[in-house]
């Protein structure tokens, strides 16, 4: 008497992404001045604490090099998203990317015939889950430029601290219990208005926003001297220049430490000196600075060729007498 026996399963495969992360290691060239300190401080306190941080300044301010310090002073492996307009929430959490099915018949026993198939949902995760799952640090780098409604998957994430996955539900997995050790640093330029979105007040809500501006001019001195490896006084010049043309600058064209470190770079490669009559120091900066302030104009024609010419003038100068003065003959009795 011959028989026929059929089983059938459906199960959930998570294929997880573990190659996304990286280890950053603190760089000798983080210039740690009090300025910089007292930012990394109020960060690390409330990272400590269970709270994520956003970074919130203007461009060039060293927001994205914070973060990544501080990820590395946590010792944890990182994970890197950009901010993207195309992202939705299956980009940050994962998907279902298609099913793995297997049938085994067993006919054994000539008379009988057992079949038995199996249907598997693979289901990948993508960076966000993997850093909710194993407790990495996430850095979400210019945030706003994703849309609001991709970004809800983060509010219970930072609130409840459970992760939302709507897709593996009927596997009964439909929620992540969020690692203790994960925790978010976020960053955003708040005066850029090309390719961001308004962030909802909910998300807003459940971050502590650290208000990053330029930093003061001993910490940009040192960051130039440290990026470009130009001597101390061709970076307080080249500083000086870059601080009062940053008064003359409109909105988000107003010249950052980029531009220092730029120009010392420059200089350093060529031999040059930050010097009023150095020719090469002269049309490095006329490059370097005329797309940062070029919408300064008069008639229709920019002002900042003229402009930068008067401050470097004016600055090298200035830089030059009070060298002089710290240099006093020494008379011998």
């Amino acid at each position: 008497m011959g028989g026929l026996e059929n089983i059938e399963v459906l199960q959930s495969e998570i294929i997880k992404n573990d190659d996304d992360n990286v280890v950053p290691q603190a760089s000798e060239q983080f210039v740690y001045t009090s300025h910089v300190r007292n930012l990394t401080d109020k960060a690390m306190a409330f990272l400590n604490v269970g709270y994520s941080v956003h970074f919130a300044g203007p461009a060039g301010t060293g927001k994205t090099t914070l973060a990544f310090h501080l990820a590395a002073e946590r010792e944890r492996p990182v994970i890197l998203i950009h901010g993207d307009d195309e992202f939705g929430s299956s980009d940050l959490v994962g998907r279902d990317s298609g099913y793995r099915k297997s049938k085994l018949i067993d006919n054994y026993i000539h008379s009988v015939v057992r079949t038995e198939e199996e249907m598997r949902s693979l289901w990948v995760d993508n960076r966000l889950t993997t850093a909710c799952r194993e407790g990495y640090t996430l850095i979400y780098d210019e945030f706003t430029r994703s849309r609001a409604e991709a970004n809800n998957v983060l509010l219970s994430i930072l609130e409840e601290k459970i992760l939302n996955l709507p897709s593996m539900r009927r596997t009964g997995e439909g929620y992540l219990e969020v690692h203790p050790d994960f925790r978010a640093i976020f960053t955003s330029n708040p005066e850029e208005y090309a390719g961001v979105h308004k962030t909802q007040d909910a998300l807003l809500d459940r971050l502590i926003t650290i208000n990053v501006d330029h930093y003061d001019r001993e910490t940009e001195v040192q960051i130039t001297m440290s990026k470009s490896g130009i001597p101390l006084s061709d970076a307080e010049t080249i500083v000086d220049i870059i601080r009062e043309l940053r008064m003359v600058g409109v909105n988000n064209h107003r010249p950052t430490i980029r531009a220092c470190i730029a120009i010392g770079k420059v200089i350093a490669h060529l031999g040059a000196r930050a010097r009023e009559n150095d020719p090469t120091f002269d049309w490095v900066c006329q490059d370097v600075l005329n797309t940062d302030t070029a919408k300064v104009t008069r008639s229709g024609q920019s002002l900042m060729p003229e402009k930068i010419k008067e401050v470097i003038k004016r600055v090298c100068r200035k830089n030059k007498a009070q060298r002089k003065a710290t240099i006093r003959p020494v008379t011998v009795d």
